[in-house]
């Protein structure tokens, strides 16, 4: 794909211009995600400017650019099937979330973890091609791109942020601005316009006011959110009516990882996709499809087979 350089960017497509660095920067280590990136791009596009000459001519590299990367991945799950590519996407986005909120609570402030909140903001955008994102996602995307704003504001001006979910009233984010300066945050180098880079200016803060993310919520399992240990609710008021749940297979609780097995990009995507599953089925509270399909990403992930 790199082969088929795209023309210059027109200014009307400023918008997209992070979303496709991101798929140049993720070509080689997730191309899936990669692909989903232009997909978005050229959507978004599509939608702003398909004809003026320059606009049309860009759109249609990219359409070039997109047809090559199905021609060369296929027969991969992730490009062919759009709930495993969305939860291929999700992940990436979440992973590179929790990465930089796990730095974040852990007062660790630097330009990488700086543009994972930025990265991950923009991959949540990206979620928009499988559909609505859900309101998580939603909430996720705010954050993260406040946070990226916030820390690289406080890091410019010499001052320590405060890290978590603090203070976040007083920011704006102003996505315009952050577009014409922001080459700083993805090229890693400062550049004099990146004194602009995150002002707020045209947003009203109020906007930035409801959003509540409690404290280590983000975080992956092993940081304790802080949980009201007695609420002095007894838990067994409502009985859920009793399910049938499928036993689980013992061997699977013995089983080391042979250390032989190979998983190809497929069989993590198929994994995925059955975690996806189960975590729908979780949502209808439906145990018995919840705990076959983690059995199934389990019996794969150890095993290399279902």
């Amino acid at each position: 794909v790199g082969a088929m350089a795209l023309p210059p960017l027109p200014p009307q497509f400023k918008s997209i211009q992070h979303h496709l660095r991101t798929a140049q920067e993720l070509d080689k280590r997730e191309p899936v995600v990669a692909y989903y990136c232009r997909l978005y791009a050229m959507q978004t596009g599509m939608k702003i400017d398909s004809k003026t000459p320059e606009c049309r001519k860009f759109l249609s590299k990219l359409m070039d650019q997109l047809e090559a990367m199905k021609k060369q991945f296929g027969d991969n799950e992730a490009i062919t099937q759009e709930i495993v590519g969305s939860a291929h996407v999700e992940n990436y986005a979440l992973k590179m979330f929790l990465y930089a909120d796990n730095e974040d609570r852990a007062g660790q402030f630097h330009k990488n973890m700086i543009k994972s909140f930025y990265t991950a903001s923009l991959l949540i955008d990206v979620l928009t091609v499988f559909g609505e994102l859900s309101e998580e996602n939603v909430q996720h995307r705010k954050y993260a791109r406040w946070k990226a704003a916030y820390i690289h504001n406080c890091l410019k001006n010499g001052e320590t942020p405060q890290p978590g979910p603090i203070g976040m009233e007083g920011e704006g984010f102003d996505a315009e601005r952050e577009e014409a300066g922001s080459s700083s945050l993805h090229s890693g180098t400062t550049q004099p316009s990146s004194s602009s880079t995150y002002e707020a200016n045209n947003i009203p803060t109020s906007n930035y006011t409801g959003i509540h993310i409690p404290p280590g919520a983000h975080a992956p399992a092993n940081t304790p959110a802080e949980v009201p240990h007695n609420t002095g609710v007894t838990s067994n008021t409502i009985q859920p009516p009793p399910q049938n749940i499928p036993l689980v297979d013992p061997s699977l609780y013995n089983s080391q990882s042979a250390g032989e097995v190979r998983l190809t990009p497929e069989d993590f995507a198929r994994a995925q996709k059955y975690c996806k599953y189960a975590g729908s089925a979780l949502q209808y509270e439906d145990v018995s499809t919840a705990v076959q399909n983690l059995q199934k990403a389990l019996k794969l992930l150890i095993t290399g087979r279902e």
